[in-house]
């Protein structure tokens, strides 16, 4: 399955559509593709993910087998089910793409997940070109989203208040340039620091265009941003990352940048960056969002 180009926002794909006839035949239709879709696993032999964009997970090839295929599958099908029983347009959706246990953070990337007038939940997410240190934004549906080698098949999300959903929807339905790509930096760092502009990372851009959505008449760029997130008592994650992580990291990987943290930070090994557990935690304790629901097969 290969990534749509990282432009702002192509056609709608076909991954979950809904239409107008009966919930239990759109069920029984879901269930025949991911049927037929593991059974075109098991007749390739292999399915190669490509690598050409990661976020949240790892940029090595990963060979999906069928089972893999089904669990991507029936999860987007289960969160669909649960955000449509929510009664949520919008909300704040995350996955577990790679293992971040050792620094005691449970999800690894996140997007926001906006419900099309069509009936079918779509994902706005930033992803890393892997290899490079150049990102790109995305629209995909639910399958696609967590149809991306993920350590763990489980999915959490947030939802906003109805005024923070409605001023996101407008933002969504806005051009591009205006809206949810206002203030999207192709430079990416995995690690960029939170109150920085050279880099953008995935979630980085996620809370940065929730603050553009709650001031779009008053936020101009990203330092401003930034500056509503701190007034509103936003409070990155601090990492231990000691100085050999650092170099290994900066040396062997194009997408992992230290340049943009103050020195006294990062020779202090605390490097500053937006998580989407730190950004759970923030939604709830401002009363912008509820806590997190959780997920998994």
């Amino acid at each position: 399955m290969k990534p749509r180009d990282p432009t702002p926002f192509g056609e709608d794909d076909d991954v979950e559509r809904q239409t107008t006839e009966p919930r239990w035949r759109w069920r029984m239709r879901a269930a025949l593709r991911i049927a037929l879709l593991a059974a075109a696993v098991v007749l390739a032999g292999l399915l190669l993910f490509p690598t050409e964009s990661h976020a949240g997970r790892s940029c090595e090839p990963a060979r999906l087998t069928a089972r893999q295929v089904q669990q991507g599958m029936a999860l987007a099908d289960r969160t669909a089910q649960a955000l449509d029983a929510s009664g949520a347009r919008v909300v704040l959706l995350a996955r577990a793409g790679q293992d971040l246990s050792k620094y005691g953070l449970r999800w690894s990337h996140a997007g926001i997940a906006y419900k099309t007038d069509a009936g079918a939940w779509r994902v706005a997410h930033k992803l890393n070109q892997c290899g490079t240190a150049v990102a790109g934004l995305y629209r995909q549906g639910l399958g696609e989203f967590f149809l991306d080698d993920p350590w763990r098949y489980e999915a959490a999300w947030s939802v906003p208040s109805p005024m923070v959903q409605s001023q996101l929807m407008a933002l969504l339905a806005a051009a591009p340039a205006s809206g949810i790509g206002r203030l999207h930096t192709p430079a990416y760092s995995l690690v960029s620091h939170a109150w920085a502009v050279k880099y953008q990372q995935s979630n980085q851009w996620v809370i940065e265009t929730l603050a553009l959505a709650m001031e779009p008449k008053t936020i101009a760029d990203r330092g401003q941003a930034q500056a509503w997130l701190r007034f509103k008592g936003y409070e990155p994650t601090t990492l231990a990352l000691g100085p050999l992580t650092r170099l290994g990291g900066r040396m062997s990987k194009a997408n992992v940048a230290f340049d943009d943290h103050p020195n006294d930070k990062r020779f202090a090994d605390r490097i500053e960056t937006v998580t989407v557990d730190s950004m759970f935690a923030w939604l709830q304790r401002s009363g912008l969002a509820a806590g997190p629901v959780t997920l998994g097969l």
